[in-house]
């Protein structure tokens, strides 16, 4: 199990800000091709976020590259320059899709690299809100999902604010929770103060989200703070499986209430993180 509780962004074309980046430990990093980079940046921006993925051994923060939306030319230019190179591990982050059809064909692109590169998929639009379901089952190599809500929201005509959005996010975490990916809440605009960042996280993870992007390493310690179960939650977790695995007829009592299989395998999840993030970002929550 990866844990994906933050994903960093930094953008592709400013290779000096790429090792501080790294040495912040998010879970995940992200270099943009996108909305980060201007056009007369791409190509150059392109070739380091190539060195990026090829430097990726598997250890250290999960790398990947958000790459120009695949129905343009600038899309299909940097897809094609990463197969090129074929990368043995990394994830390739499809900003603004619409369907499952979009994610299919890059699939069987990526697929042409190795077992180990997998995709991502942004939901920031109403086409793709409306088609989110078949979008995250479209295809096994997707690892995560990611918010939008600022492209959403102005999709929708609404301010970018919890209540306008609630919708679209519990759509979005619902269809993630279906097809069994992670899904990340949108950065904290505020992106240098920490108590908006946090109580933005928190509120994602009372939703359902696994993560939340930041657009500055200044967000990454109240998003793990937010997403890293504390003692308390280990241990109760343990002692629920614990409870349930002794069980002979399928069925546990904990804290006086009945344990059945859905919330073991909630209880499991958790664990699965236990050995997977610091030990001294566990009780910060």
């Amino acid at each position: 199990m990866i844990p994906r509780r933050s994903l960093l962004f930094a953008p592709a074309n400013r290779p000096e800000v790429h090792a501080k980046a790294l040495a912040a430990a998010p879970d995940v990093l992200c270099l943009d091709l996108e909305d980060a980079v201007p056009p007369v940046a791409k190509a150059e921006a392109r070739a380091v976020a190539q060195a990026f993925l090829l430097a990726g051994d598997g250890t250290g923060p999960e790398r990947v590259v958000r790459i120009n939306a695949l129905r343009g030319v600038e899309g299909l230019r940097d897809m094609a320059a990463i197969l090129t190179d074929a990368p043995r591990h990394g994830v390739v982050f499809l900003p603004k899709v619409m369907d499952a059809g979009e994610v299919r064909l890059a699939a069987d692109l990526v697929a042409s690299a190795g077992p180990g590169l997998r995709l991502a998929v942004l939901i920031e639009t109403a086409e793709g809100l409306e088609n989110v379901a078949a979008i995250l089952t479209a295809s096994d190599r997707i690892a995560f999902a990611m918010f939008g809500g600022v492209d959403l929201a102005a999709d929708l005509g609404v301010a970018v604010a919890h209540e306008p959005l609630l919708y679209a996010r519990s759509r979005l975490i619902h269809a993630a929770a279906r097809a069994g990916v992670d899904v990340l809440d949108v950065p904290c605009l505020a992106f240098r103060d920490e108590a908006a960042i946090g109580a933005e996280a928190r509120a994602a993870r009372a939703l359902g989200f696994t993560g939340k992007a930041a657009l500055h390493p200044a967000g990454l310690a109240p998003i793990h703070a937010a997403f890293s179960p504390s003692a308390d939650e280990f241990a109760r977790a343990e002692r629920i499986v614990a409870a349930y695995r002794s069980s002979s007829n399928g069925l546990a009592t904990v804290d006086g209430k009945l344990v059945e299989k859905p919330v073991v395998r909630a209880m499991e999840r958790i664990l699965a993180l236990r050995d997977r993030i610091p030990q001294s970002t566990e009780s910060q929550s």
